[in-house]
C-alpha cells in the first residue's frame, strides 16, 4: 500500500454533521456506540479529488452550472471502458441529484399508481419507502441463502413477471444488502423475461465499481438496450455523496427526454453542485490506483471478519461477499430474535450494527466494513462481548 492511500488511518468524523457519527442515535436509540450502519466509508477521497476541490475553491464565485458537456460525459463514458470494458453511449447520460431520485422517477415514468414494483429481497430499505411512497406495490421475490450463492427463484421470478400489473422490474447490481454480482447469463434471463413481459428494468449500480476477484460488473445495458435504464454514481466508490450527484444511463431518447423533463421543468433541479461534479470528474480521470487500492483493502477487511467469526463465533455464519463493503452475516443460529439481538449489540456491546430486518430478512446484520481494520477489530470486539453478557 502507497502513504497516499493508507486506507489504516484513523479519521475522527464527529462534528462534520455525519450522518453515520454525529447522528447515530437517530438509528440506534444512544449516541455512545461504535457505529458501522450507513453506506458511506471512513476512508478520505482520492487526493486527485481533494486536489481538484481545492483548485476550484480558488475561484470565488460558485454559480449555477451545467453538467451537459463532454469532459463530463466522457469522464464517465472513459471509466467504464477502463474499468470493466465496456462502451457506454455518451448519449444515453444524464445527471441527477442522487441514485434515489433516477430510481423513483423512472418508476413513476414507466408505471401507473398501484402498479407493482418486481424486486429481490432482502432489499436496500430505502427502496421499499420509494415504491410505497409513489403509492406502488411491491412484488417481493427472495433470493436463496448465501450457500446456494443467492440463486434466483426464477419460477416466482417468471410468475410475477407474467402478471400484467407488475411493471416495472427494480434491480439493484451488484445487490445491497447480500454483495452478489449478477453474472451475464443471469442478466441475459431477466432480459428476456422482461421483455417477453413488457416489464421495465431499473438497475442500481452504484456499488459497481467495488468488485472482488472472481465475479465480474456487467451493466444491464450490455445484454439489452430497451426498456432499461441504470442509475449509478461515483458515491460509493469514492466516498463523496455529501457533494451531492449521481447520473442516469437511459438509451432510449424519448423516454430519456421525460426523465429531463421531471428533473428540470418539474422539480427544478438540473443545476449541477460544481463540487460534486468537480469531484465525479477528478475522480474518474485520474483515481484508477485509488480504487486498485481500496478493493485490495476492503477485500482485506473481509477476510479478516470471515477468520475472526469462524474462530470466535462459529454460530454466525458469514460468506464473503462478490461486492460493496457491506458484510451479510447470518445470525440464525444465535436463536435470538432481531429486537433481543440488537438490544445486547446497542446496549452492552455499544455496537451500531444494522439489523437484517430493515432489509426484509432478521436473521441476518449488515456490517459496513468501508473502515480501517482497526475500526472492524473493534467492532467484532465489542459483539463478542455483547453475546457474552
Amino acid at each position: 500500500m502507497t502513504d497516499d492511500y493508507n486506507f489504516d488511518h484513523i479519521i475522527d468524523r464527529h462534528n462534520t454533521y455525519s450522518t453515520q457519527w454525529d447522528y447515530i442515535q437517530d438509528r440506534f436509540g444512544r449516541n455512545d456506540i461504535l457505529p458501522f450502519s450507513i453506506s458511506d466509508t471512513d476512508f478520505p477521497v482520492p487526493n486527485e479529488v481533494q486536489d481538484a476541490l481545492k483548485e476550484r475553491m480558488k475561484h470565488p464565485i460558485y454559480g449555477y452550472s451545467r453538467w451537459n458537456h463532454s469532459d463530463y460525459k466522457d469522464s464517465i463514458v472513459n471509466w467504464y471502458k477502463k474499468q470493466h470494458d465496456v462502451d457506454m453511449n455518451p448519449d444515453w447520460i444524464a445527471y441527477s441529484p442522487s441514485v434515489g431520485f433516477s430510481v423513483a422517477s423512472m418508476i413513476r415514468l414507466n408505471s401507473q399508481p398501484g402498479d407493482g414494483v418486481v424486486v429481490f429481497t432482502p432489499m436496500y430499505d430505502a427502496f421499499y419507502n420509494i415504491i410505497q411512497g409513489n403509492n406502488r406495490r411491491i412484488a417481493a421475490v427472495r433470493l436463496l441463502a448465501a450457500d446456494k450463492d443467492y440463486k434466483i427463484d426464477w419460477d416466482t421470478l417468471e410468475l410475477y413477471l407474467k402478471d400484467p400489473n407488475n411493471t416495472v422490474f427494480l434491480l439493484t447490481n451488484p445487490h445491497n444488502p447480500t454483495g452478489k454480482v449478477f453474472s451475464k447469463s443471469e442478466l441475459t434471463k431477466l432480459a428476456q423475461l422482461c421483455k417477453r413481459n413488457n416489464v421495465f428494468i431499473v438497475s442500481d449500480d452504484i456499488h459497481g465499481d467495488i468488485v472482488y476477484e472472481g465475479a465480474k460488473y456487467i451493466p444491464i445495458t450490455s445484454v439489452t438496450t430497451e426498456k432499461v435504464t441504470i442509475c449509478t454514481s461515483a458515491s460509493k466508490t469514492f466516498n463523496i455523496p455529501g457533494l451531492i450527484g449521481s447520473y442516469m444511463f437511459c438509451p432510449e431518447p424519448e423516454l430519456l427526454n421525460r426523465f429531463l423533463f421531471e428533473l428540470k421543468q418539474k422539480n427544478a433541479l438540473s443545476s449541477v453542485s460544481i463540487f460534486g461534479m468537480m469531484a465525479q470528474m477528478a475522480a474518474y480521470n485520474h483515481s484508477d490506483e485509488y480504487l486498485t487500492e481500496l478493493k485490495a483493502y476492503l477485500k482485506d477487511n473481509m477476510d479478516f471478519v470471515a477468520k475472526y467469526l469462524e474462530k470466535k463465533v462459529p454460530l454466525i455464519n458469514f460468506t464473503e461477499p462478490q461486492s460493496t463493503y457491506l458484510a451479510w452475516m447470518n445470525v440464525s443460529a444465535l436463536h435470538l430474535s432481531s429486537e433481543e439481538l440488537q438490544d445486547k449489540l446497542v446496549n452492552i456491546g455499544k455496537v451500531g450494527i444494522m439489523p437484517g430486518k430493515t432489509y426484509g430478512d432478521s436473521n441476518y446484520l449488515r456490517m459496513n466494513v468501508g473502515c480501517p481494520r482497526s475500526k472492524v477489530k473493534d467492532g467484532l470486539d465489542r459483539l463478542i462481548f455483547a453475546l457474552n453478557h
